[in-house]
């Protein structure tokens, strides 16, 4: 549910050029991610929102062994609200770690209380396509573009990406279609984490028809672009993922 919502939106940076020579990004340098080698572990949980009130909690994982990493997230809901969201919810992107970011080649999306609807995608680089599986079906399009990212590798581009863009446009594929989006980029204000109080850096999709799905994600420019927040408002309901815990490792 709430990942299908997300963020069909990944990280395919597409800078616009500032008319500055010497300093083309107006964000301030001394908040810039420098180059680093990109972690080799993360472990990172958020608590989910519905409406402001809590639902349950999201824990994502990251490991990368040499260029290879697979990043893994899974939701589930407990308390009262636990009855709106039964099961938990499974999402896993595989491929590289290039020096443009993360190049995902497989994407899966699982629901433990309905096995039979798992959706998967592979993304084929060299023949530029990519091919669906799901409840027995199976489908391909070709058209794949450089920079594409999956419904789970979108939100941490932003970590591996050479720079934060202006404004960007990508593809991302979830477990089932294709998409285009846009998003551009303002300051987030802070935001108190358990990392400390953060500036962020928020970037919001900009939608080219009114019923679109909302969506916004905060990321920290001095935690390597860490996403802290993340909300999405479809149909009346308004889901947010906001930062509880964090260990990453180099």
């Amino acid at each position: 549910m709430f990942k299908r919502l997300l963020l069909a939106s990944g990280l395919t940076i597409a800078a616009t050029a500032q008319a500055a020579p010497k300093d083309p990004d107006p964000l301030p340098a001394e908040a810039r991610v420098a180059a680093y080698a990109p972690p080799r572990q993360m472990n990172l949980a958020y608590d989910l929102y519905r409406n402001g009130h809590k639902l349950g909690q999201v824990v994502d994982t990251f490991t990368r062994n040499g260029s290879r990493y697979t990043l893994t997230s899974e939701t589930r809901a407990n308390g009262p609200l636990k009855i709106l969201w039964p099961g938990s919810i499974r999402l896993e992107s595989s491929g590289v770690v290039t020096p443009q970011g993360l190049q995902p080649a497989r994407f899966q999306h699982a629901r433990s209380d309905a096995p039979n609807k798992l959706a998967s995608a592979r993304l084929d680089w060299k023949q530029r396509s990519i091919a669906w599986q799901y409840k027995g079906e199976s489908w391909q399009v070709n058209g794949l573009r450089d920079g594409t990212q999956d419904q789970l590798s979108q939100l941490y581009q932003f970590m591996f990406a050479p720079s934060l863009p202006t404004d960007y446009a990508l593809q991302v594929v979830s477990g089932r279609d294709l998409n285009d989006y846009r998003y551009a980029r303002s300051d987030g204000g802070a935001i108190a984490t358990p990392l400390g109080t953060l500036a962020t850096q928020q970037y919001r999709r900009i939608k080219q028809k009114p019923d679109e799905k909302a969506i916004t994600v905060w990321v920290a420019p001095a935690r390597q672009n860490l996403p802290v927040q993340i909300r999405v408002f479809e149909d009346g309901v308004t889901l947010e993922q906001r930062l509880v815990s964090a260990s990453i490792k180099g």
